[in-house]
């Protein structure tokens, strides 16, 4: 049962800080790049099977090491580097493979990954901390 509840922490923790970046911060910035590969729809099985995917990875990796260590440090470091290795995966495969694909976007997206990780570990941590 704990192991769910760190889970759902993660999950709600990673979906307000991720619609965050999507919905306010970079709105319209993958539109304006890459919005000549972009669907018109969002294959949103894909992106939630996804998500449901990295969050599990980011509990297992990141937060439970984290937990046992009593170390939210362990657990904004851990899950920066899980951020960043899961992002460099999506987009230097992009970069490598994809004709024009933007490497502003590969940077913007490094960045944002390792961010990404960094944050919802933390937040996860300190919210499961006490579970």
């Amino acid at each position: 049962m704990r192991y769910l509840m760190i889970y759902l922490i993660t999950l709600v923790a990673f979906f307000l800080v991720d619609i965050l970046w999507l919905g306010v911060v970079a709105k319209n910035l993958y539109k304006e790049e890459i919005g000549f590969i972009m669907k018109a729809k969002p294959n949103w099985v894909a992106a939630i099977i996804f998500y449901l995917i990295f969050i599990l990875g980011l509990v297992f990796f990141v937060i439970l090491p984290a937990l046992e260590s009593q170390s939210i440090v362990d657990a904004l470091l851990r899950g920066m580097f899980f951020g960043f290795v899961t992002y460099s995966t999506y987009d230097l495969t992009n970069l490598a493979t994809l004709e024009n694909w933007p490497i502003k976007i590969t940077i913007i997206d490094l960045i944002w990954g390792t961010t990404l990780g960094g944050l919802v570990s933390t937040i996860s941590y300190f919210f499961s901390s006490n579970l």
